[in-house]
């Protein structure tokens, strides 16, 4: 080696190194992430922006693209495109960037530096192709191309370009290699890899991960596109979020790649005036890429006179691109001379320097020259041509070849190849399966009456000779038939067993139902309805006395009217008016008294409420006075008066004001008078002459609007002084013009009705949109009903099952709710609102159906409350079908968006389509309305309903929003004593901001959402600023002066249509550039601007800081704005934070600042020593009284806060005191006023201990009790079940002021509350989360204004979240295979009941959300067909559709597909038993290899860090596994089996699709539409080697030789041709790991079966701590599902009778066991019609399964032959397809051998073993959480 060669490597090795240890490395590699759907749980329509050289790099490194040597550029151009379209077919909004000191990165690191020139040319090409046609077809996507990320470009676009995140490449490697070596960690065999190629991908890595550093301390998060997954309509990927931002790094000059950015720059400049000259000699202009391919060889190819051979056959490859079909172009690959890449080479350098001219884009658009430089070179194509030198001599040739000329100024003599190319070969020899002689697929045979209707349309060979199981499965089969088919009789001993564990069973059922009834009756009694008052039962009958009690409510007004005198003089009947005289004569005396005994307690009253301290104090007792007037008649009596009287105390307040001069002060205790005026007009009782004399001095003296004044009826003189008496001479005017005093002050309190009027079938009066609600519902028409929250939807669902209870008692409404909590509270509700008595036993009102547990009989209650999962499994259940299906009148899906969610959307989606009967869909947020719509008319119209869509836009109460920042410096000494009265909202508090919802629109892209509301205030400052900033072409009209556009009086409907006329203007304004928007954005936005900056000051002097620490500033700085809150009166409140850890972590900090408070506190306050003393006092005494009794004390000394210590003299008056002493009660230990959040006067102390008895016996934490103690809750989905139940209700009654909550709170639940604070970022707050989360403050009844706050937001952050459109919902593709197995056992067990039938049709008419028109519906026939054929080459369905062998099984773990058919296959080939054989006596070493079989199928995780410095840091160092090891042999071997069996099945799906329904052939680019090539075979191309043109795999990719076979299932939906539905998400497979993997599997489960260590999993794993029980949940569920559907099966004992709906995870069957402990042994007082019932029968909803050999079709061969075969030769047919099953049958029997099981002990080995995995994985659990 010369010492050149060895400083060479040592060079590179001292880089290598240098590169390897690079912080960024280690600081990405501890980054958090989460894999998202980052259309629907993240971006939504939010503009974000993709990086371009990382969708180069993801594209050139697909496998299929044959670069070096192919050199095939359209392919990689097709790549890009590919991936784009994902995005935007999926209504992705994005921008793309390519920076030029970039333009390295996208060269894969293995690229030879030949090669690394094609990739440069092509990326040039592939931007220059791009920013020319996509903005042709896509406007909104825009791409930019600057100098680097710290250009001042680049700084201006980030400045006016409102991004949410940046999605690019984290350079990880994929390849094989460096997987393998990773996987294995043998870190050392990378040093057997070539240095350049490592050095290079270091390089790549770290400037990568510079660049994500870079974007996340900006403050924006990362989205991976490595990893990425489109998942039907989601698009699975990392994201990296932003918590980190402390940390800075810098960029090192070596990573710049400055040789590039050099030559990138532009600087290259080529003749201009030549390139003038080229002008094409024939109609037809020349082409970019033909000018740029003449330009370029003028430079290097011509001498003197003569062109190049190796130009002659460019010149030639450029004829036939713009001629030959692109299906013409897959050729043979020939390999060229090195003299021939050298000439390429240079082509390629030069060519894209003048494409990176600055001058080249001008000349090109100055000649109007059509951009194809995406396909400017073809290798194989230059090959060809230069093989064959006839090959493009066409015209089109010579008219290059003469513009050639003109521009070298001589005629061009072309040197024809001599055809000698050195080492021609075809190196990718043809497979026989590929060529057009490729035996056509046929499908089993498949007949069945319901699915033929459909299917008719599928014209498929037919497979006659039927499907031969292998031997092993055959053995299996007759085991399988054996176990269905056996009566043998269960031992005796078992039975006795089985028996009293069911009497056990069925007692605890009961006990719990019981138990569950009395929690629900508690609950219950925390709701209230929609004006704040608790829910009072209303019997129901069933039949006509329903519709005459009605009219019953009118009839109590009688109280208060006087009986007209009897005309005197009629004789007739005379006895009966005297008799009537009488009554009503005994009725007036008897009112008199009754009303003298209202006024005597009213004095009572008035002589208490005058001794209250403050004003404030005697308002609100007055208050509550007027909600104890619970008649018509007292409140006919008193009403008036008490009003009265709250406004006169609130006058006392205004007249201390205007006589201190603090009107301005005092304006929004103005605003509560002009209410409680108003609230005059709609008193139902008497109003007097002197209240209303007193509410006109009131109006006149204030200068109120003219407000309407009750009618006199008769006088009496009031009971108190009216404040306004004696004050003529004061000024009490308000110191506004009554409008503007409405328009800034009064919003809150407006008069709110929208059309409203009375209606009898509701006990208010509705307003329009909802009487249309209940004309739809009476017509019994489905509804889908789009409102905001607190608008009220909440009557919708009540009246609907009023409905159906008086109805009959046999009718259903089923309510759908997303949440268990959700359920829990709807449950209540009904409990709350209805009673009713039946007939017979076993019947109720309501039922409760979660996986968690049951309240009554799902299938006996009329009303029945479940989640989605639960009502899809009954739906299907075909012991249903014929009953409790059909009794289904209503199905209520409530929160219908979540149809949109990544996880269980498709559950929502299939349900819609399968519902038997009308329904009522409600939601607040759905983003497309009228597209959502259109699709859900169409899928009831399938099954004879019609839907109407009732959608009302305004909330009922307004919802203001504020921005919180924290004080520099805080220390906490006690919650202030004293509140704020009369103001609403947080204007002009300390920390608090204002946002101007018109503020956040500063991103003129993002227009303005439909849903931004204005409140009264906001128009007005947006009017008044719109006025100041008008100009002569941007007027503001004159109806727009809210003195013409309003009424006097202005009501909130006046509003509405006054912020709508604002709206429409400013939309105008903001569409123009011109128009002065900006001004009128920046004068409602001053108040942000110094928020903005002093956010930033914060964040700059935290940059040397701790990044976590700074990260969770927002939980530390929290204390302070709830006490700014308590000030204002503005709790209770919920705190939203989207991590379930952070959750908990907010409230133990809280709750720590309280305690540590008060400790201070009390060392050092006298007042609590003497208080202390006194009780020591009061105990000494209690003890010296003995049997005497505790003494007692007066209420002087127990609350006066005298200091004095108790004399023997007060202990003896006190003992004589009949009142129960407070020291008997009192606790040092409890937290003491002002060191805690809770109202007290909410709860009494023992409901408050029966709620902590059952906390603490449920080992809820000790810090959880603490908190509760000081008001403070966590609520989230993590969170014991009776704990979370515990904070819904005592936050409801008042007591709790403050929750932490995740996103449990946000759907639907009824905690109404004054204030939402948004508490840190999330990549879960989303516009849709935010609007859901919003919606809990200013509810409807409670509030009349709600506050938004956000807290450690952004407000980048903040103006998204307000000024974002909702994302639209997009659908599923719901016909899985899985569904269809369970269709045809539904339909099969049910002997094609009417129902099964109409569920089927329902479900084929309109299958897709997103997909329309007939072609659509023919795809998804097809491929259902094919799905019937996976499940018939699977055994699992017999010739007519009947279930066989294991498909119950399959059926049962639906919730797992596509790892069910996975498992099912390894159960079907005999893996599980060959494994299981020896379980007694290698038990160990069976259960591993199971377990590691398992976590490759169920649960399967990805690792993002699949880097070799993640290995070395983390997993040397941990005793964990962290990727997950291969799957034994024997097992890859049948899932590659099963894997290529799936493969040719869809392969020939969409083979004969395209044969059948795809005329067209697909030579368009996806994203830019550009057609490529011709339309026929031009004659010079007739000698090129070209293969057959491909049918399935797309042109574009079969250019780099790819024919119709592929690899794996990924290989196949990812290069399919265009025109075919294929999703990889829906076909039944799953990809063996790591062969086709691109990213490592966690091997979390595998790791925690091994040690059970929780902090391994989340320290390695990286599961996150709020996630580990949830994970570890669902898989004991998978495990107890198999375990449950083999013994059910087998018809062992005990789990055979189980239901699969209480199937759980041994997590949630811990929680329902402890319990169970806590269950009375006597009953509770709750007995329930349907107590009894709590077990179900066998199989009453899990489908049963009909069980044959799987062999049974063939004896019905001739059956099946006449049914599917009309030749007319059938019988030779039938007698060859007979040899052909015989032949199969034979050559299965010679390949099979010997089982390694005893016959019939199989399934009972596999049982065992699972049983054995099961209980050793819940051991684990169960120990984790003990």
């Amino acid at each position: 080696m010369s010492d050149s060669e060895s400083d060479s490597e040592s060079s590179s090795s001292s880089s290598i190194e240098q590169l390897k240890s690079h912080p960024v490395l280690d600081w990405y590699s501890k980054l958090n992430s989460r894999r998202v759907d980052i259309v629907g749980d993240y971006a939504g329509n939010e503009l974000f922006l993709v990086e371009g050289d990382s969708v180069l790099l993801n594209a050139f490194s697909d496998q299929h693209l044959d670069f070096d040597p192919g050199f095939q550029l359209l392919h990689a151009t097709y790549a890009v495109e590919h991936f784009l379209r994902g995005l935007i077919a999926r209504r992705c909004n994005f921008h793309i960037a390519f920076f030029d000191d970039h333009s390295e990165l996208c060269v894969p690191h293995s690229a030879s530096d030949a090669s690394r020139e094609k990739y440069l040319l092509a990326r040039t090409a592939i931007i220059r192709h791009l920013s020319v046609n996509l903005k042709l077809v896509h406007p909104d996507t825009e791409l930019h191309s600057f100098p680097s990320v710290r250009s001042k470009a680049f700084a201006n676009y980030l400045e006016t370009t409102d991004i949410y995140f940046i999605m690019c490449h984290d350079g990880a490697s994929s390849s094989a290699l460096r997987k393998r070596n990773i996987l294995a960690k043998h870190l050392n065999a990378l040093e057997d890899e070539d240095h350049e190629a490592l050095e290079n991908e270091l390089r790549t890595k770290t400037t990568f991960r510079l660049l994500i550093s870079w974007f996340v301390e900006r403050g924006y998060n990362a989205a991976l596109v490595n990893g990425l997954e489109w998942l039907d309509t989601k698009i699975i990927t990392t994201v990296l979020e932003n918590i980190r931002r402390g940390q800075r790094h810098e960029w090192p000059e070596s990573q710049r790649f400055s040789e590039v950015s050099d030559r990138d720059k532009g600087k290259m400049t080529y003749d201009q005036a030549a390139l003038a000259q080229i002008k094409s000699p024939t109609d037809q202009p020349f082409t970019e890429r033909e000018l740029l391919t003449i330009l370029t060889l003028s430079q290097f190819a011509v001498r003197n006179g003569t062109l190049h051979e190796y130009g002659s056959a460019l010149l030639g490859h450029a004829a036939l691109l713009s001629e030959l079909p692109i299906a013409e172009r897959r050729l043979r690959h020939i390999t060229l001379p090195d003299s021939a890449r050298g000439f390429l080479l240079k082509f390629t350098e030069l060519s894209r320097s003048i494409m990176n001219s600055q001058a080249w884009s001008t000349d090109m658009s100055d000649r109007s020259a059509l951009c194809d430089v995406a396909d400017l070179v073809d290798g194989r194509l230059f090959a060809a041509c230069l093989k064959d030198g006839q090959s493009g001599s066409n015209t089109r040739y010579q008219a290059l070849l003469e513009g050639l000329g003109r521009l070298c100024g001589t005629d061009i003599n072309s040197v024809a190849s001599n055809g000698k190319v050195s080492g021609e070969s075809d190196d990718e020899p043809p497979s026989p399966t590929s060529e057009e002689n490729k035996k056509a697929y046929a499908v089993l045979p498949f007949s069945n009456s319901v699915f033929d209707t459909h299917l008719s349309p599928v014209h498929l060979a037919i497979d006659k000779s039927g499907e031969i199981s292998s031997a092993t499965s055959a053995h299996i089969f007759r085991e399988v038939s054996h176990w269905h088919n056996s009566n043998r009789p269960i031992d005796s001993k078992a039975r006795e067993e089985h028996s009293a564990r069911s009497v056990k069973q069925q007692f605890f059922a009961r006990r719990r139902n019981q138990w569950f009834m009395a929690e629900m009756m508690a609950y219950a009694g925390s709701l209230t309805n929609a004006v704040g008052r608790s829910l009072e039962p209303e019997i129901v009958t069933t039949g006509p006395k329903a519709k005459i009690t009605a009219p019953q409510a009118p009839e109590k007004k009688a109280d208060n009217v006087k009986p007209k005198a009897a005309p005197k003089g009629n004789k007739k009947g005379g006895g009966k008016k005297a008799i009537m005289e009488e009554i009503a004569a005994t009725k007036k005396a008897k009112d008199e008294t009754n009303s003298e005994k209202v006024f005597q307690g009213w004095r009572t009253t008035l002589s208490s409420l005058e001794k209250e301290g403050t004003p404030p104090a005697k308002y609100q007792r007055a208050k509550l006075h007027l909600a104890t007037l619970n008649t018509d008649f007292k409140l006919a009596i008193l009403e008036a008066e008490v009003r009265l009287y709250m406004l006169h105390v609130l006058l006392g307040m205004w007249l201390k004001h205007c006589r201190e001069d603090t009107e301005e002060e005092g304006l929004p205790l103005a605003a509560l008078i002009f209410d409680n005026v108003k609230s005059f007009s709609k008193i139902r009782g008497t109003v007097t002459k002197t209240i209303c004399s007193h509410l006109a001095t009131t109006i006149k003296a204030l200068e109120l609007p003219p407000l309407e004044i009750p009618v006199p009826d008769g006088d009496r003189p009031i009971h108190f002084t009216f404040a306004l008496s004696n004050t003529q001479t004061a000024d009490l005017s308000i110191p506004l013009p009554p409008k503007q005093f409405q328009l800034l002050h009064c919003g809150p309190y407006f008069e709110r009705s929208m059309d409203s009027a009375p209606d009898h079938r509701v006990p208010f009066e509705p307003d329009g949109w909802q009487r249309k609600v209940l004309d739809e519902i009476d017509a019994k028409r489905s509804l889908l009903v789009i409102a905001p929250t607190s608008a009220g939807k909440t009557f919708i669902s009540f009246y609907a099952m009023k409905q159906v209870l008086e109805s009959t008692d046999e009718d259903i409404l089923v309510y759908v709710a997303p949440t268990k909590a959700l359920v829990n509270q709807i449950a209540a509700e009904v409990q709350a609102r209805f009673t009713k008595s039946y007939k017979y036993p076993g019947k109720s009102v309501w039922g409760i159906h979660t996986r968690d547990y049951r309240i009554n009989n799902p299938t006996g209650c009329q009303i029945l409350v479940t989640v989605p999962h639960i009502l899809q499994i009954m739906l299907l259940a075909p012991s249903n079908a014929n009953s409790w299906s059909r009794r289904v009148k209503w199905i209520i899906f409530d929160e219908v968006h979540c149809i949109g969610q990544a996880d269980d959307g498709l559950i929502w989606e299939q349900l819609l389509l399968l519902a038997p009967c009308p329904i009522i869909a409600l939601s607040a947020t759905i983003g497309n309305p009228q597209e959502f719509n259109d699709w859900l008319v169409s899928t009831q119209k399938a099954i004879g309903n019609e839907l109407v869509m009732v959608a009302h836009p305004h909330r009922y109460s307004d919802l203001r929003k504020f921005v919180y920042t924290p004080p520099t410096s805080f220390k906490f000494e006690g919650l202030p004593d004293s509140r704020a009265f009369g103001r609403l909202g947080l204007d002009g508090i300390r920390g608090f901001h204002f946002i101007h919802p018109v503020a956040c629109l500063v991103n003129r892209a993002r227009g303005m959402p439909d849903d931004l509301s204005l409140e009264a205030r906001d128009c007005q400052m947006l009017w008044e600023s719109m006025v100041k900033h008008q100009t002569p072409n941007f007027k503001v009209d004159k109806s727009l002066d809210p003195a013409q556009a309003l009424p006097a009086v202005v009501k909130k409907s006046d509003i509405i249509k006054w912020e709508t006329s604002l709206k429409t203007l400013l939309r105008q304004w903001l569409a123009d550039n011109e128009s002065p928007f900006d001004k009128v954005i920046s004068e409602l936005s001053a108040p942000l601007r110094d928020v903005e900056a002093k956010t930033q000051a914060v964040q700059t002097a935290n940059k040397n800081g701790h990044s976590s620490k700074h990260s969770k500033k927002h939980v530390e700085t929290t204390l302070p704005l709830l006490i700014e809150l308590h000030k204002q009166d503005a709790l209770p409140g919920i705190i939203f934070n989207y991590d379930r850890g952070l959750c908990e972590e907010m409230c133990r900090h809280l709750s720590t600042q309280l305690e540590e408070a008060e400790t201070a506190w009390k060392e050092s306050s006298p007042k609590w020593k003497a208080k202390l003393e006194n009780w020591e006092a009061w105990k000494k005494a209690v003890a010296k009284a003995g049997k005497r009794g505790p003494p007692k004390i007066s209420k002087k000394k127990a609350t006066g806060g005298d200091d004095e210590a108790l004399s023997k003299a007060d202990l003896m008056m006190d003992s004589a005191n009949t009142e129960t002493s407070p020291w008997a009660s009192f606790n040092p230990d409890d937290p003491v006023e002002g060191f805690h959040f809770a109202d007290h006067k909410k709860m009494t102390q023992d409901e408050l201990n029966r709620y902590f008895k059952e906390l603490i016996r449920r080992d809820v934490e000790t810090w959880l009790l603490n908190a509760l103690r000081r008001g403070i809750g966590v609520h989230h989905a993590g969170m014991n079940r009776k704990y979370r139940q515990v904070v819904e209700m005592l936050f409801r009654k008042g007591y709790l002021r403050v929750v932490v909550a995740t996103g449990t709170l946000a759907l639907g639940i009824n905690m109404p509350c004054k204030t939402v604070i948004f508490s840190g970022d999330s990549v879960f707050l989303s516009a849709l989360n935010y609007r859901q989360a919003a919606g809990r403050a200013g509810r409807r009844g409670f509030d009349n204004l709600g506050n938004v706050v956000f807290h450690g937001v952004s407000m980048s952050k903040v103006h998204r979240l307000i000024s974002s459109r909702l994302p639209d919902l997009n659908g599923h593709f719901p016909i899985t295979t899985t569904l269809v197995l369970r269709l045809f056992t539904l339909l099969n067990e049910s002997k094609e009941s009417p129902f099964a039938v109409r569920s089927i049709n329902a479900l084929l008419s309109q299958p897709r959300l997103y997909l329309g028109g007939e072609e659509s519906k023919m795809t998804v026939l097809h491929h259902l067909r094919f799905s019937i054929e996976y499940l018939r080459r699977q055994f699992l369905l017999d010739s007519e559709g009947a279930p066989l062998n294991f498909a119950g099984c399959v059926s049962h773990l639906y919730f797992t597909e596509n790892s069910s058919f996975a498992f099912h296959a390894l159960l079907k080939d005999g893996y599980f038993h060959n494994l299981c054989a020896e379980v007694d006596k290698k038990q160990t070493e069976v259960l591993e290899t199971l377990m590691i079989t398992m976590a490759h199928l169920f649960g399967r995780q990805h690792c993002r860090q699949a880097d070799e410095e993640f290995v070395e840091e983390i997993i040397k160092k941990s005793p964990s596994v962290v990727f997950l090891p291969p799957i034994p042999e024997k097992a890859a071997v049948i899932l590659r089996e099963h894997n290529s069996s799936t493969l040719d099945i869809f392969t020939a799906y969409v083979r004969t699709f395209v044969e059948q329904h795809i005329s067209y052939t697909d030579d368009t680019l996806p994203l830019t539409q550009i057609k490529i090539g011709g339309d026929s075979l031009p004659k010079s191309a007739l000698n090129l080697p070209r293969r057959t043109p491909t049918k399935v795999r797309s042109s574009f990719v079969a250019l780099s030789g790819h024919d119709d076979n592929f690899k794996s299932i990924h290989d196949l939906c990812e290069t399919s041709r265009s025109g075919v539905f294929l999703e990889e998400a829906v076909v039944p497979y799953v990809g063996l790991y790591p062969e086709e993997s691109e990213m490592p599997l966690n091997a979390y489960l595998y790791d925690f079966f091994m040690h059970g260590d929780v902090k391994a999993l989340a320290k390695a794993n990286r599961i996150r701590s709020g996630d580990v029980w949830f994970v570890l949940n669902d898989f004991s569920m998978v495990l107890a599902t198999i375990v449950t559907s083999l013994s059910n099966f087998m018809k062992l004992t005990p789990e055979s009778d189980l239901d699969f709906t209480d199937v759980r995870g041994e997590g949630d069957e811990e929680e329902e066991r402890k319990e169970d402990t806590f269950l009375p042994t006597e009953d509770s007082g709750y007995e329930t019609a349907s107590t009894a019932s709590g077990i179900v029968g066998k199989n009453q909803l899990g489908p049963g399964i009909k069980q044959e050999l799987a062999v049974r079709n063939v004896k019905k061969s001739k059956k099946v032959a006449e049914s599917w075969d009309d030749d007319a030769d059938e019988e030779l047919e039938i007698e060859n397809a007979e040899k052909e099953r015989k032949r199969k049958m034979k050559k299965a029997e010679e390949t099979g051998e010997k089982p390694a099981w005893e016959e019939g002990a199989g399934l009972l080995n596999v049982l065992k073993a699972f049983k054995l995995l099961r209980e050793e994985f819940d051991m684990k659990f169960r120990a984790m959480w003990a």
